[in-house]
């Protein structure tokens, strides 16, 4: 076995804390009923963090307009279980398929041009999306939404209650499974090669990578992975609306990962995780002045660094200095005019 396939094996392990963590977040519905519909939007915020730091955090690709996969993904599952069938497994692979193909279509805009050309190109798209869903109000429900959806209960045994524990059960059963789907991606020779396009796609091309292709694979899965969240949020609540294709949610996704950290998928759930508990304890506190203080926690965290936040104790601590040894200075050797004129001096006296 190479290095390189045997450092793979190693990332790719699971780690002893790992399944304490998903049995805990099962078990909260539990132990919190009252806030289970919470944790379902936990949940969905976190699949679709993940979804975007497949493209930024393992590739390097900016995006400003991944709501439209989000979004597309939650009128598809809506628009099926209202006009086709109620089945929300149905409905989850019929949504995230169609993500997908849009995310293929949406790759090409992508390989060519500067960060500030995706940006622009990749928020473009998920604007025409939203004013499309607006215009064909007739399909859609315009400014209204689309409202009417009934979703039937998951393997015909768990309906969807009002207190939201099947929402949550589901919503978490989706996103662990997708996890580890994405933690294979990311830990293979393929992911390893879209680190190298991320670090360097010129040396990325030379050694043999096709990058095109590395970059549209990836945008293609990270669509329909953002996608499936989208149909669980539509299938969760019942309810798509405008909101999904807002810019707003693609933004407070970038600053999830900014709060969890990027090429690492567990930051895109910690990310979500922290920023959903900020919005709703500080909105209950002070719901006018709640985007300010979010801003305030994202200034210290970007001025102190994520490390030390998490250790207080060292923000006031000056960095220990290390004194070098004295190397003693070294002559420069000496010329052959230099070394003649002193046999001459010498001789003089």
């Amino acid at each position: 076995m190479s290095p390189v396939e045997a450092s793979l094996q190693r990332d790719s392990r699971i780690q002893k804390w790992e399944p304490l963590v998903w049995l805990l977040a099962f078990a909260a519905p539990l132990v919190l009923p009252n806030h289970a519909l919470l944790m379902s939007e936990m949940a969905i915020t976190a699949l679709f963090a993940m979804s975007l730091d497949l493209i930024l955090g393992y590739t390097g690709i900016v995006s400003l307009g991944h709501a439209a996969f989000f979004g597309m993904g939650a009128y598809s599952a809506a628009l099926f279980a209202k006009l086709v069938m109620p089945d929300p497994l149905v409905g989850l692979l019929v949504a995230t398929l169609l993500a997908t193909l849009l995310g293929g279509a949406c790759s090409l805009t992508v390989l060519r041009g500067s960060d500030l050309t995706r940006l622009m190109v990749t928020l473009g798209v998920g604007l025409i999306l939203l004013e499309l869903a607006n215009k064909l109000d007739w399909l859609t429900g315009g400014a209204d939404g689309l409202q009417g959806v009934s979703i039937a209960p998951v393997l015909g045994l768990f309906e969807f209650d009002l207190g939201g524990k099947t929402a949550a059960w589901y919503s978490l059963a989706v996103t662990a499974l997708l996890f580890l789907l994405m933690r294979r991606w990311v830990h293979s020779p393929f992911g390893a090669s879209l680190k190298a396009v991320r670090d360097n796609r010129l040396r990325a091309a030379s050694i043999g990578i096709n990058v095109n292709r590395r970059i549209a694979i990836i945008y293609t899965m990270a669509a329909g992975v953002a996608g499936a969240a989208g149909a669980l949020m539509a299938q969760t609540t019942g309810f798509a609306s405008l909101d999904v294709f807002a810019f707003d949610r693609s933004a407070d996704l970038m600053l999830m990962l900014v709060i969890g950290g990027t090429g690492w998928l567990w930051g895109g759930i910690a990310g979500a995780v922290i920023f959903k508990l900020l919005h709703t304890v500080i909105s209950n506190l002070t719901p006018q002045y709640w985007t300010f203080w979010i801003g305030l926690f994202l200034v210290v965290l970007v001025l102190v660094g994520r490390e030390r936040l998490m250790r207080p104790w060292t923000w006031f601590s000056k960095p220990v200095r290390t004194k070098s040894a004295e190397v003693p200075p070294v002559e420069a050797p000496a010329t052959k005019a230099s070394t003649s004129s002193a046999r001459t001096e010498g001789r003089a006296t």
